[in-house]
């Protein structure tokens, strides 16, 4: 891969600090600050490294030889880009990332189905103020006293039924 010169930050830093909670803010502060900072330094040298005067160094360096190898040496001096090896690591967890989401969207959108369903069926009900004993019995089968089949003593807690088995008491 060859170098290439960074111009400007390629981090979109508004939209990264709207998906920040607000007790990281500081952390994000700082982690750009250093990023600025690692920017600027880039920026502050050149983006090719200096010409040498060979001629000069020629002129004025007496022992034979020495000028002729510093240039072989300096021009034969490649310093490698580093290779690119997490991208494909970042894009995979990216794609994993996109399927739980989609994953998530999709039972948010049945758990909210349900729930308008359950609001639905609330709102299809009478108001309780109008309710008579038998309407909430009908309503809330589970929750409406049930002296035949299930008779209670006073005060009518849980915690102060006699149950002969751990099953009763489950049913109270």
């Amino acid at each position: 891969m060859a170098s290439r010169r960074i111009a400007q930050s390629s981090i979109n830093w508004a939209a990264l600090a709207e998906r920040v909670p607000p007790n990281q803010k500081t952390n994000l502060t700082a982690f750009k600050s250093m990023s600025d900072k690692y920017l600027r330094s880039v920026l502050a040298n050149p983006e090719t490294p200096p010409k040498m005067d060979w001629a000069f160094y020629q002129k004025n360096v007496p022992i034979a030889g020495m000028v002729e190898k510093f240039q072989k040496a300096y021009e034969s001096l490649q310093i490698p880009y580093p290779a690119d090896t997490l991208t494909s690591q970042v894009e995979a967890q990216e794609k994993q990332v996109l399927q739980e989401v989609a994953q998530f969207i999709k039972d948010s959108e049945s758990r909210i189905a349900e729930y308008q369903a359950q609001i639905a069926t609330t709102k299809s009900l009478l108001p309780f103020d109008q309710m008579t004993m038998e309407d909430f019995r009908d309503a809330y089968p589970d929750q409406a006293l049930d002296p035949i089949n299930r008779p209670t003593y006073w005060p009518h807690t849980p915690e102060d039924q006699k149950c002969d088995t751990p099953n009763e008491k489950a049913h109270h």
